[in-house]
C-alpha cells in the first residue's frame, strides 16, 4: 500500500542543494532584507512505507534570501539531532544537556530570536541553534535557562520583543510550563502550571496582561507505546524511559498533528497521544505576572485546539479567535477527521463562562495574524483552507476582515500545494495589514516551487521568486529580516 506522505507534494527530497542568483518576476519590495525559512519532516534515506508518518520525518530547513530586491539564495538543510547527524555520518553536535531528549531533528518551526535562528519543536525535544545559512550550530536551552524543552509555538510580545511559551512533555506528568525569554535569549521568569493530565498542549493564547492555557482532551497514552500489558514485572524506570522515548518519537517531535487530526489515527501509529473521552476540557486564564495558584479555570464542551489566531481583552472579557476541531487523534470514531472551523470564544472573566461564535464554518487551519499586533484587538487574520481528509494537497488561502465579516480567498489552482502565509508590514508603523503575504506555492506537474509575495490587501502577486526544484509540503515559517 502506497504511503500518502512519501509521495506527491509530501514526497521528501533526497539531497542538499543550494541555489544563488534565483529568478525573479514582478518587483521584490526593497523593504525585504531578510530569510523566509521553513520547516518540515524528511526523512533521510530509505524508510519503510508501511510504518512512516510524516510527523516523524527528520526537519528540514528551506530558505531563500533577499535583498535590495534581489533573490540572492536558496538552501535546504537537514537539522542536525543527533539521530539525523548518524544518518548522515557525521559528528553529534555537543550534548543538550537539560534542553530536552536528543532524537530526531526538530521538523516543526523556525524562528529568529536574540541574533540566533531557531529550529523549534514540543513534547520535551531539544530544540536546535542553526547557523545563518541554515546550519546546524547544536542544541538550544536559552544558555541553561530552559530544561526540558521548549516548544514549537512561542509568541513574541510587540511591546517588549520577549518570547512567550507554554511547554509540555510526557515527562512533566500533569505540568505545563509557562516561560518568558528576553531579548538577551535567557529565561527571565518560568511558571509550572497544573493541567488535569498528561495534556498535548501544541499551542496557546496570549494578551496584554493574560496566558491562555488550552487544557483539552488529548493526553499522552503509554499503552499506545509499550502496547497492552503482558507482563507483571515492570520494567526499571530508566529502560520505560527509553522505551517511551524512542516509540514516542512519532508524537512529541510531531508539532502540528494537523494531518493525523484530519483522518482516524491507527493505534501502531508511534503518536503516543489520543482523545480521552470524559476528561475535563477547561480553559486556564493567569495573569502573566502570577503562578499556578492564580488560574481560573472554565470548562467548555470537549474539543481540540492547534492553533489559535490571537486573543485580546475587551473590559473584563477575553476574546480568543482560533481553529476549533471537533476531536483529534480519536481511532474508533470517524468524525475525527470533521470540519475544523474558525470560532471566537468570549471569556466572561466576571461571570465565569466561555460563549463560543462561529466565525466561518470553512475547513481551514494554518492562522497567522499581522504579529505587531499579538496580544492586541486585531482586524485581520489569514488561514489556509483545507481539503478534508489524509496528506491533502491545499491551494487556496483566506484572508478574514474580522471587523467587516468578510472574507476574500485567493485560489492558486487545483495543480498547486501551499502551506501557511506570514504577514510582514510595508513599514514598521504601517497600518493593519498593510503589508505583505509570503509563502510556499508547489507546481504539482513539473515539481518547481515559487515564493509568491502577495499584496496583503488585495491578495494579488506583487513578486514571484522561482526556485527549479520541489519544496515537499511542511509546517510552519516565518520571515526573519537582517
Amino acid at each position: 500500500m502506497a504511503n500518502p506522505y512519501l509521495q506527491g507534494a509530501h514526497a521528501p527530497v533526497a539531497r542538499e542543494i543550494t541555489l544563488t542568483d534565483l529568478r525573479v518576476t514582478g518587483a521584490l519590495p526593497e523593504s525585504l532584507d531578510g530569510r523566509y525559512l521553513r520547516n518540515g519532516p524528511n526523512p533521510i534515506g530509505e524508510v519503510d512505507p508501511a510504518t512512516y508518518h510524516w510527523f516523524t520525518g527528520t526537519g528540514m530547513i528551506h530558505g531563500i534570501r533577499l535583498r535590495e530586491g534581489r533573490a540572492e539564495w536558496y538552501r535546504n538543510r537537514w537539522v542536525r539531532g543527533p539521530a539525523a547527524a548518524a544518518q548522515l555520518g557525521e559528528p553529534e553536535r555537543p550534548s543538550s544537556g537539560d534542553a530536552g531528549m536528543d532524537l530526531t531533528g526538530p521538523n516543526t518551526n523556525v524562528l529568529g530570536h536574540a541574533g540566533k535562528t531557531l529550529a523549534l519543536t514540543e513534547g520535551g525535544i531539544a530544540n536546535m541553534e542553526l547557523d545563518y545559512e541554515l546550519g546546524t550550530v547544536g542544541p538550544c536551552d536559552f544558555g541553561g535557562t530552559i530544561s526540558g524543552g521548549y516548544t514549537a509555538h512561542p509568541k513574541r510580545d510587540p511591546a517588549t520583543g520577549e518570547l512567550h511559551a507554554v511547554s509540555y512533555s510526557f515527562a512533566r506528568g500533569n505540568q505545563v510550563q509557562y516561560s518568558v525569554i528576553g531579548v538577551d535569549g535567557r529565561a527571565r521568569r518560568t511558571v509550572d502550571v497544573t493541567v488535569g493530565g498528561s495534556t498535548m498542549m501544541h499551542d496557546f493564547s496570549l494578551t496584554e496582561n493574560y496566558v491562555v492555557f488550552y487544557d483539552l482532551p488529548v493526553t499522552f497514552d503509554l499503552e499506545k507505546v509499550l502496547g497492552p500489558p503482558v507482563v507483571t514485572t515492570p520494567l526499571p524506570l530508566s529502560d520505560q524511559a527509553t522505551l517511551v522515548a524512542g516509540a514516542a518519537i512519532g508524537g512529541v517531535t510531531v508539532p502540528d498533528p494537523i494531518t493525523a487530526a484530519a483522518a482516524p489515527t491507527p493505534t501502531d501509529s508511534g503518536i503516543p497521544y489520543s482523545w480521552k473521552p470524559g476528561y475535563r476540557t477547561r480553559v486556564g486564564v493567569m495573569p502573566r505576572d502570577g503562578g499556578d495558584a492564580d488560574v481560573r479555570w472554565f470548562d467548555i464542551d470537549p474539543c481540540f485546539v492547534f492553533h489559535p489566531l490571537n486573543a485580546y481583552e475587551v473590559d473584563d472579557t477575553i476574546v480568543l479567535d482560533l481553529a476549533r476541531h471537533p476531536k483529534a487523534f480519536d481511532a474508533d470514531d470517524e468524525r475525527d477527521g470533521a470540519i475544523s472551523t474558525l470560532e471566537r470564544w468570549t471569556v466572561k472573566l466576571g461571570g465565569g463562562d466561555v460563549t463560543q461564535t462561529l466565525l466561518d464554518d470553512l475547513h481551514q487551519e494554518f492562522p497567522r495574524i499581522d504579529e505587531r499586533f499579538t496580544g492586541r484587538r486585531h482586524r485581520y487574520g489569514y488561514t489556509v483552507g483545507l481539503t478534508p481528509g489524509a496528506a491533502s494537497v491545499n491551494h487556496t488561502l483566506v484572508k478574514h476582515d474580522l471587523v467587516a465579516a468578510t472574507s476574500q480567498i485567493r485560489d492558486f489552482g487545483p495543480a498547486t500545494a501551499i502551506g501557511e502565509f506570514v504577514f510582514e508590514p510595508a513599514a514598521p508603523d504601517s497600518p493593519e495589514g498593510h503589508g505583505y503575504l509570503m509563502g510556499l506555492v508547489s507546481h504539482l506537474a513539473d515539481d518547481t516551487t515559487d515564493l509568491t509575495i502577495l499584496d496583503a490587501a488585495t491578495l494579488e502577486t506583487l513578486a514571484t521568486v522561482h526556485l527549479p526544484v520541489r519544496v515537499p509540503t511542511g509546517f510552519h515559517g516565518n520571515w526573519i529580516p537582517d
